[in-house]
């Protein structure tokens, strides 16, 4: 084979593999393959959004986790398979689009077809000898087609014609579906570069939460743009959360009274108050806050042998959503040791259970309803090394099992407890359960792009509506001259896609023009000039 036979073989090849990348079907089909494979990040936990559950997926699925692991679907939305997709279906999006948009400029710009020769062949067809003359039929055809694009023509053997035709929005529609679609995924990606995104708990007893970087923050996930270092500075105080529920149990509102400070408060110390509520954030800026969830956190007070006193108060996490049934961790370092490896030996745990509403079946505590009525704690107190100095990470829910396992940790002391009430153990060690307090959890969103998405997936599905409800047609008149009795008048229509409901406009159509009896006539069958003579509505 030639050089030249080569470069042609590679050149058509090129201009398939184009062809095939930017034709519909292929963007369709990469839109499908988008939303399929965005369905494990939505089924299936992902490292951005919560480690510890993807470690605990993996615990539980010891065979299945590493294949899902190998093939991105842990971290799927920055997978390089869902990169390719996302990539193909913007170069195809744009590879189509602009071709049509050229084409569609054209077509805005011609004039209707010509009358075709045999208007008898063409799906619609209608066709009758009228007493008006030509001008007036016409005429009365123009007022009948008000709207359609019309161009007028003359034929040699003296008939006039009139092409006329409509629909065009259909495409407009099916552009600007295609168009909002590349914006849409413009804005997506744009707010992932230069937005973020990040959940603190605060507690509701007067704690404040100021946005002046990603530690300030339980959990962050900047975008690629984005360093950290110049958040929208404003600090917001939560005063008060009150829940409130049905007799069932069923949440019916949830409300945090709030105070916060915008970029132009924090130099006078100005605070302003605020109603948080869920689906009603607080917008600062381009910044938004959400209320996206709501808890406990008990307080306890240990008195060390010493008389010296800790106290403290952390969020328990909710394991029944329904009546709040919650379990954690709270942890203390005994006071005024210098020596570090005997502290490390001193160090206390209060891990277990907390309910609201307490219930017990047995001897095992659980919780009735989800609102503060009857609190109560099942607690199990370690002590020992908790190995904060490990330098392994922990969980501020558990304690670390491995140095239960290494006997480094040991359980001291187990006790139900209510508002109040106290446990000794065994070293004189007093810890006395105080009381509870509320805790909310925030998101603080930034998508500079949000707008322009909401703008771009509207107009997706108004370009969807018109591209489906628009029927692109087309109608052509003939009118011959029968001599001093009149003039024969033939109608043709045609419908660029299958458009349901073109044959009852085209009989309306035939209705006005020709005369009452022959109206409709020309689906049935054809209508003779010579045995159909009458005056018409024209």
């Amino acid at each position: 084979m030639t050089r030249a036979h080569s470069l042609t073989a590679v050149t058509a090849a090129l201009r398939n593999t184009w062809r095939g990348l930017t034709s519909m079907r292929t963007a369709l089909v990469l839109l499908f393959l988008l939303a399929l494979g965005a369905l494990p990040g939505a089924l299936l936990p992902q490292y951005s959004l919560n480690p510890q559950r993807v470690r605990t997926y993996q615990a539980q699925h010891p065979t299945l986790a590493p294949i899902l692991d190998r093939l991105g679907f842990f971290e799927v939305f920055a997978s390089p398979w869902f990169a390719a997709i996302y990539l193909l279906l913007f170069v195809s999006l744009v590879g189509c689009v602009v071709p049509r948009s050229v084409e569609y400029a054209r077509q805005l710009r011609r004039t209707p077809v010509a009358t075709p020769r045999n208007l008898d062949r063409l799906p619609h067809h209608a066709r009758a000898r009228c007493d008006a003359a030509t001008e007036q039929v016409l005429t009365a055809t123009r007022r009948a087609l008000r709207g359609w694009r019309i161009a007028e023509r003359a034929e040699p053997d003296g008939a006039r014609t009139l092409s006329a035709e409509r629909g065009y929005l259909r495409e407009a529609g099916n552009l600007v579906f295609h168009i909002a679609l590349l914006g849409l995924l413009v804005s997506f990606a744009i707010g992932k570069l230069v937005g973020y995104e990040g959940q603190v708990i605060v507690l509701a007893n007067g704690s404040q939460f100021c946005n002046s970087g990603p530690l300030a923050y339980d959990s962050f996930r900047p975008g690629q743009d984005v360093d950290g270092t110049a958040l929208t500075p404003f600090c917001v105080r939560v005063e008060k959360f009150t829940p409130t529920y049905l007799s069932t149990g069923q949440a019916k509102q949830f409300r945090a009274t709030i105070a916060y400070q915008g970029p132009n408060d924090l130099s006078s110390g100005t605070w302003h108050p605020y109603q948080l509520e869920v689906n009603n954030p607080l917008r600062i800026g381009g910044t938004r806050m959400y209320l996206i969830g709501h808890g406990y956190a008990p307080r306890f007070t240990v008195t060390f042998p010493d008389g010296q006193q800790r106290s403290g108060v952390v969020q328990w996490r909710p394991v029944d959503n329904a009546t709040l049934l919650s379990e954690g961790t709270t942890k203390f370092d005994p006071p005024g040791m210098t020596d570090a490896a005997l502290r490390r030996t001193r160090q206390l745990a209060i891990t277990g259970l907390f309910a609201p509403t307490a219930v017990f079946r047995g001897s095992l505590l659980s919780s009735a309803f989800p609102d503060l009525l009857d609190p109560a704690v099942a607690i199990e107190v370690f002590q020992g090394d908790l190995g904060n100095s490990s330098g392994r990470s922990q969980s501020i829910f558990s304690i670390d099992q491995s140095m239960v396992d290494s006997g480094r940790l040991k359980e001291v002391a187990r006790q139900d407890l209510r508002p109040g009430e106290q446990l000794t153990l065994p070293d004189r060690t007093v810890v006395r359960f105080d009381g509870v307090t509320r805790f909310v959890s925030l998101q603080v969103s930034y998508d500079p792009a949000q707008h322009w998405a909401l703008g771009f997936a509207v107009l997706v599905l108004g370009g969807l509506g018109l591209s489906l409800a628009v029927k692109r047609r087309r109608l052509w008149v003939r009118v011959t001259p029968a001599g001093p009795a009149g003039t024969v008048v033939e109608l043709g229509g045609l419908a660029r896609t299958e458009a349901a409901g073109y044959g009852e406009e085209f009989d309306r159509i035939a209705a006005e023009l020709l005369p009452p009896e022959q109206a409709g006539e020309g689906e049935e069958g054809r209508v003779s000039d010579a045995d159909q003579p009458g005056a018409g509505v024209l």
